[in-house]
């Protein structure tokens, strides 16, 4: 096995890039880009509406996209809707779009 480039670290065979940025806890937050949340219509497709409540309007239709991607075909009871909600939240994370959650249902919100 060969030796791993500078800055790039060879954790259990797999490349792994090491930054320098890391986060400071001290540095001011940057404001939300957008407002959305996203509703559960019900058990008929498509069971998802994302509302815009603030922001950019471009930001909100990209996320809305990738969010169809992943949830388009998911009721709320299904096993992949919890990872796929995980990875939703985490995407608005980066994205800076505050989320919110309406499942219609406190039986699927504490899942």
């Amino acid at each position: 096995m060969t030796a791993a480039p500078e800055g790039v670290s060879s954790a259990g065979g797999y490349a792994v890039a090491m930054s320098d940025d890391v986060l400071d806890p001290d540095a001011p937050a940057e404001p939300p880009r957008a407002h959305a949340t996203i509703v559960y219509l019900g058990p008929v497709a498509p069971h998802w509406e994302i509302r815009q409540d603030f922001g950019d309007q471009q930001v909100v239709d990209e996320f809305r996209t990738r969010v169809n991607a992943r949830l388009m075909l998911l009721p709320p009871h299904d096993p992949q809707f919890k990872r796929n909600r995980e990875r939703v939240n985490r995407d608005a994370e980066r994205e800076l779009i505050l989320l919110d959650w309406d499942l219609g249902d406190d039986e699927y919100a504490n899942r």
